[in-house]
């Protein structure tokens, strides 16, 4: 009786997942419908989850947007450099604050934690970007979340796992702190860099609101706020006008709007499924005790 009503639940939680992950995929579906399909379905709103009159034609015009190349760059630079920092700074103080021998380390270790709770002022933190003369630069979307208090307590967990046998092997072949750090725990830590790297990278990727305040120079705009002032405020429609877009008349702005949102999300859809376990290893490795 137990394991009939056990699988039941499986079943009945396995469906209304299904359900879930349909409605988030849905709106995607049709988008990618609707930019590879003639410009009178698309226009008469006859297209749902299937192309009709397949055309390819919205993606070479968009591959030939140099608006769109330029701020793809953007977005992969502080994706890359944005995800190294990050790994650099949380991998250092997760390590600091898992050696017994820190001094004030619970000290530390709650002030981390009141960051969890209490996050910066938007206009404390806007004045702090521009006195440090990082306000229109591509600094003002990397440091400020280079460090997080969720991620450094996921590492310093994962940290405090390794055995300690190996820490006292190293100190008696004459290893210092940095060159266990170096040479013996990032080597060891492969899971969990992986995991703060996918967590880095997917929120810098998606990173809108920091570009809305910090950057006033249109070519240092990231992809996701480009892709928002062509679709939200229309600017596809002046771009099409002032010839910036060529285009023919098989191709309508709604087509464009489409094709643009998965030009958009297609490169971190293609990575994420294969390194979507590390998410949950990540999601484990925080509710370790001590």
């Amino acid at each position: 009786m137990n394991n009939y009503r056990e699988h039941l639940f499986q079943f009945v939680l396995t469906i209304l997942l299904l359900a879930v992950c349909l409605t988030m995929i849905a709106p995607l579906v049709h988008l990618l419908a609707v930019s590879l399909s003639s410009a009178r379905y698309a226009d008469a709103g006859m297209i749902s989850f299937w192309p009709k009159e397949f055309n390819t034609e919205v993606y070479q015009t968009i591959v030939g947007m140099k608006t769109i190349w330029r701020s793809m760059g953007v977005s992969v630079y502080i994706t890359v450099a944005g995800t190294l920092s990050a790994l650099a700074l949380t991998s250092s103080l997760a390590f600091a604050l898992s050696r017994p021998g820190l001094p004030l380390k619970k000290l530390f270790l709650q002030a981390i934690i009141v960051t969890l709770v209490f996050s910066i002022p938007l206009i404390p933190g806007y004045l702090v970007i521009k006195s440090l003369g990082m306000e229109n630069t591509l600094w003002a979307l990397i440091v400020p979340g280079a460090l997080n208090a969720f991620n450094v307590i996921i590492m310093r967990s994962f940290f405090q796992g390794i055995s300690t046998e190996l820490f006292d092997a190293a100190k008696m072949d004459g290893c210092g702190e940095f060159r266990i750090y170096t040479n013996l725990v990032l080597r060891l830590s492969g899971p969990v860099l992986a995991t703060i790297a996918l967590f880095h990278s997917v929120g810098q990727w998606n990173q809108y609101f920091a570009p809305l305040i910090y950057i006033r120079d249109r070519d240092l705009l990231p992809l996701q706020v480009l892709l928002r002032n062509l679709v939200v405020e229309s600017d596809i429609n002046s771009m099409i006008q002032s010839g910036q877009i060529q285009m023919q008349t098989v191709t309508t702005p709604e087509m464009m709007k489409a094709g643009i949102v998965i030009f958009a999300t297609v490169p971190i859809l293609v990575v994420y499924p294969f390194l979507q376990k590390y998410f949950v290893k990540g999601a484990m490795l925080g509710s370790l005790k001590e």
